[in-house]
């Protein structure tokens, strides 16, 4: 009877819907041509038979769906089109789907790289700004520099006491003396 159920079942291939995604499957369908017609005293045994045919019939057609589905990788990537990357139909590929932990590292890096790009053009920005107030600081220091060189001058420093009635301060006509201590 078994054989005679397997000449019967006819495996169809079934019609892959467009929106599954290129899946496909091979159907068993059993047309239910018997020659064997059941005796009348055993019914009961017949109608169970037909239910545990039936269940084996519905685990076989869930093993077949299981063993023979699968997604159309091989054509996606042969006919690889600028239409099918832009429709993101590339994302359904086996190749990009194993290596979706290297597209993470790799937008991990990029995140890390623009963040310190920024950060580093932050701190060109700021050292810039520091050589600049550096060299105003610089030009301060040396033009107080002047001055005070200026102003310390002995030409100024007389000039300023002459001008300067309340001081007792005069130029020295004779140059100053040597005293040399001898060493006892």
């Amino acid at each position: 009877m078994e054989e005679e159920r397997t000449k019967d079942n006819k495996e169809k291939p079934a019609a892959a819907h467009p929106e599954a995604g290129g899946v496909t499957a091979t159907v068993v369908v059993d047309e239910g041509k018997h020659d064997t017609p059941a005796p009348a005293g055993d019914k009961e045994k017949h109608a169970k038979t037909q239910e545990e045919r039936d269940a084996e019939d519905l685990r076989t057609f869930k093993n077949v769906i299981k063993a023979e589905a699968h997604e159309g990788d091989s054509q996606a990537s042969q006919n690889l089109s600028l239409k099918k990357i832009l429709g993101g139909d590339i994302l359904n590929t086996s190749f990009i789907r194993n290596q979706i932990g290297v597209f993470l590292l790799i937008t991990v890096f990029l995140v890390i790289y623009i963040a310190n790009r920024y950060n580093v053009q932050q701190n060109l920005i700021k050292i810039d700004k520091l050589r600049n107030e550096l060299q105003d600081v610089k030009y301060k220091a040396l033009s107080s520099s002047s001055e005070l060189t200026e102003k310390s001058r002995e030409s100024n420093v007389l000039n300023q006491l002459q001008n300067n009635k309340d001081s007792v301060l005069k130029i020295p006509n004779q140059p100053p003396y040597i005293i040399v201590v001898p060493n006892e």
